[in-house]
């Protein structure tokens, strides 16, 4: 299923496919990601230490997105989703960070761009999804006695 999303070696970054099921888009995000934190292994100290933050920001979108589907409200759908949005944001800066100190180079901007779509897509998702309805009860409408 990955392999199908990705066209990834050292020097090919690029994401061939990109779902329109978000499950499958952030699934296909979080093995990509899994092989950029491989890749950083390789790359230094410094490296090595934002491979273990991005693996773990990067593939918590996709799980908290499977959690947000079995949410047992709309509120709770909502709240999972949010976390979604933090993690991509997250995963964001790290790999926006790593880019521009030389840690990551073009050939892995795809990956990069992938993210901030994905940003993009939840951030809509979230912004489009209607509020629960309230079922308080309403009060009385007050009546106006005269006062005599």
């Amino acid at each position: 299923m990955a392999s199908s999303l990705l066209c990834m070696n050292n020097q090919d970054w690029t994401i061939k496919s990109k779902p329109y099921d978000l499950r499958l888009r952030l699934f296909g995000f979080a093995c990509v990601i899994t092989r950029l934190a491989q890749f950083l292994q390789t790359r230094g100290r410094v490296a090595v230490v934002f491979s273990e933050q991005l693996l773990k920001s990067g593939t918590s979108a996709g799980a908290n997105y499977e959690e947000a589907d079995d949410g047992s409200s709309r509120r709770d759908r909502t709240s999972k989703r949010k976390i979604v949005l933090r993690e991509l944001k997250e995963t964001s800066l790290r790999l926006r960070v790593m880019r521009e100190t030389d840690i990551l180079a073009a050939v892995h901007d795809p990956v990069i761009t992938e993210c901030e779509e994905l940003v993009k897509i939840v951030a809509t998702l979230i912004r489009k999804t209607r509020p629960e309805p309230k079922n308080r009860r309403q009060p009385p409408p007050s009546r106006s006695e005269p006062r005599g």
